[in-house]
């Protein structure tokens, strides 16, 4: 949508969502990565392809897995599920006494050889065909979109108030969104106001609902969104339903990588489609899309262009990519192929030097797998490499 436009200046609004640790789809998420660290604290080059299934009193664990590791499942899955939050079948799930079944068999012999069989370390090859991209702008410190920022700010601020016992009420399932107002100029795009937000929040019975809007106004939308963003236009949507009380997996089954644009830029950019929690490093639907994120940051935090989309392709058992793309959407001084030679000079990426560069054989997916993966300065892939060119 455009409004006000000129010659020079576009406007239009644009909209992220986020979801919270407890929604089903996201819980099942935490588990499969939960299941990961379990491997790769113990085998760092375990392969693992573990996906989650959840329903009413159930959890599901299937996949692939090869590792030296010998992991208790029932008490991995039971401890994510606490953390969450499920502690009462009344919520949606009881971590005490779900079902847990699994299901995971050896990773085929037929990948392995692909990816390893007679390669060095930096040689080994990508465990699987895909294309993957990163994305940044300079509209924020982070080089993240404020659409998805503030969407991702305002779960974790809703589930601080829930662990610490501030909003008693708060369950915990729920998702945010947000609309933002923005101005494109010359390729670049700059948040202007917050146009609407939704809350929508799993609650406990007996709450009267304006009691709980007027908290959600004053305890998250007011500490979490800057002033500066807020003005007598915004429509503020919370609790639309009016009711939230059955969440969790009751309600709506749950699967791990349901929720791949809430992970990555909030619908901004692109994504080639692959999923992220629960597989190891040696997929590169996640480790070249993290390493697609480093460059593109990178760039930016340069100077070298203020918004950029990378794309990388590989095939499984080749290390190096089929093709790089980059594109500065108008945003650069220099030309895209220029950006291209930049590129191909500072950044190696095979997928074996991926990993060694961003020490992805470590036990950190768990934290990644709610609040998105982008955009938090804890992660190797956040911080900006400095380039020669």
């Amino acid at each position: 949508m455009s409004c006000n436009a000129t010659k020079k200046e576009k406007r239009f609004l644009f909209t992220s969502e986020s979801v919270a640790e407890g929604h089903s789809d996201k819980m099942c998420d935490q588990i499969s990565d939960a299941v990961l660290d379990a491997h790769l604290k113990v085998d760092p080059d375990a392969k693992v392809a573990c996906e989650c299934v959840a329903k009413t009193g159930m959890i599901l664990l299937c996949g692939e897995i090869t590792s030296k590791a010998v992991v208790d499942y029932q008490q991995v899955v039971r401890e994510t599920v606490k953390k969450i939050g499920y502690d009462d079948s009344s919520k949606g799930l009881d971590y005490k006494t779900c079902t847990v079944l699994i299901a995971l068999e050896q990773q085929c012999r037929e990948i392995k050889e692909a990816i390893s069989c007679g390669k060095t370390e930096d040689d080994i090859g990508a465990g699987d065909q895909g294309l993957m991209f990163g994305y940044a702008t300079d509209e924020s410190e982070e080089c993240m979109p404020l659409t998805i920022l503030f969407a991702h700010k305002l779960n974790a601020k809703l589930k601080s108030l829930e662990r610490d016992g501030s909003l008693p009420w708060l369950r915990p399932d729920g998702k945010t969104q947000v609309t933002m107002e923005y101005r494109e100029v010359g390729g670049a795009v700059e948040p202007i106001r917050v146009h609407t937000l939704v809350l929508s929040v799993q609650h406990a019975p007996g709450v009267p609902l304006k009691q709980m809007q007027e908290e959600l106004m004053d305890r998250v939308v007011k500490e979490v969104i800057p002033a500066e963003y807020l003005d007598e236009r915004t429509v503020y949507h919370l609790l639309p339903s009016k009711a939230f009380l059955e969440g969790g997996p009751k309600s709506d089954a749950g699967l791990t990588g349901r929720k791949i644009i809430v992970d990555t830029y909030g619908g901004w950019g692109a994504h080639g489609g692959g999923a992220f929690s629960g597989k190891d490093p040696s997929k590169v639907d996640r480790s070249a899309a993290y390493a697609a994120r480093w460059v593109a940051k990178s760039l930016v935090k340069a100077g070298l262009c203020r918004r950029v989309l990378v794309q990388l392709s590989y095939a499984i058992g080749l290390s190096h990519p089929l093709a790089i793309s980059v594109f500065h959407y108008g945003t650069s001084d220099r030309s895209e192929d220029e950006l291209l030679e930049i590129i191909e000079k500072n950044f190696d990426l095979r997928l074996g030097p991926i990993i060694r560069e961003l020490d992805l054989k470590r036990p950190i997916y768990q934290q990644t797998a709610c609040y998105g993966h982008f955009g938090r300065g804890e992660f190797t892939w956040e911080q900006p490499k400095r380039l020669v060119y």
